[in-house]
């Protein structure tokens, strides 16, 4: 069992080509208490680490192997394929999963969301319905649920920046109902109005169905979401800090919870 007085729980941060996310979202392990270290996926195969030895895997942003075939598929295949065994122990043994932005493709590309079918696709991130690249901050409504990263914030309207080009969700109607009865939906677009969950662009950038930023897996360890929070951790990161009195950094307490769960429970050591 880890030993939280002496202890950090240690975060391996995944990496590979075309990943562009992997330091920032380090720092923000870090700054929360975590100890992160960037680990090649070819690490992992050859044997040089191992899942076993961490409590959190974070797939960060970016656009591994150029996201020439699919966004995020050829370290999809690689997690589901090669690693397969890992990644499924590390997710048995209770332990925490993050897909940022390019990590949130990858993780429905392994079947890990929703339902953890590792080598099932039953969602994708699609090309935005605009066309084009999106790099804006948005306005996220964080649902109520039983996701490790996100308790404490429910109801609450948080700013996050989105930079992607293909990050519509999509599925099928009965898939996605399911989602929602399961209380999976972690992050939805909101308006900048209301606060409530929105279709219209920008607020909503890439068109995802019912608006949804982020999803879950049913046990709330599996997260997977579109938006950066490790890109507002720091109170000047967001473009208005003069100007606008935000509080707390808004990516800040996803990566605490995600710390804290991991030190009380010991996920998995």
């Amino acid at each position: 069992m880890l030993n939280t007085s002496q202890v950090k729980p240690r975060v391996c941060i995944l990496r590979t080509d075309g990943t562009n996310c992997d330091q920032e979202t380090a720092y923000a392990f870090n700054k929360t208490g975590g100890e992160s270290h960037l680990v090649h996926v070819n690490q992992l195969r050859s044997g040089a680490e191992k899942l076993s030895d961490y409590q959190i895997l974070a797939v960060p942003g970016g656009f591994s192997y150029g996201d020439d075939i699919h966004s995020g598929k050829v370290l999809s295949v690689e997690l589901a394929s090669f690693l397969n065994d890992q990644l499924r122990r590390f997710v048995d043994d209770g332990k925490l999963v993050l897909g940022i932005c390019n990590g949130f493709q990858v993780l429905v590309r392994t079947g890990l969301l929703p339902w953890g079918e590792l080598g099932t696709i039953q969602a994708t991130l699609m090309e935005n319905d605009s066309g084009h690249f999106e790099c804006r901050w948005t306005n996220l409504l964080v649902e109520q649920n039983n996701c490790v990263f996100t308790q404490g914030m429910a109801g609450t309207v948080i700013q996050y920046q989105v930079a992607h080009g293909e990050g519509k969700f999509y599925t099928d109607e009965v898939t996605l109902e399911k989602i929602e009865q399961s209380g999976q939906v972690v992050f939805r677009y909101a308006s900048t109005t209301s606060g409530q969950a929105t279709q219209d662009y920008p607020q909503n950038p890439n068109g995802s169905l019912h608006a949804i930023a982020g999803i879950c897996d049913k046990t709330g360890r599996v997260l997977g979401l579109m938006p950066h929070p490790e890109r507002f951790v720091e109170t000047f990161h967001h473009p208005n800090w003069r100007r606008v009195q935000l509080g707390e950094p808004h990516g800040l307490p996803l990566f605490r919870n995600a710390v804290a769960y991991a030190a009380q429970t010991g996920a998995g050591c």
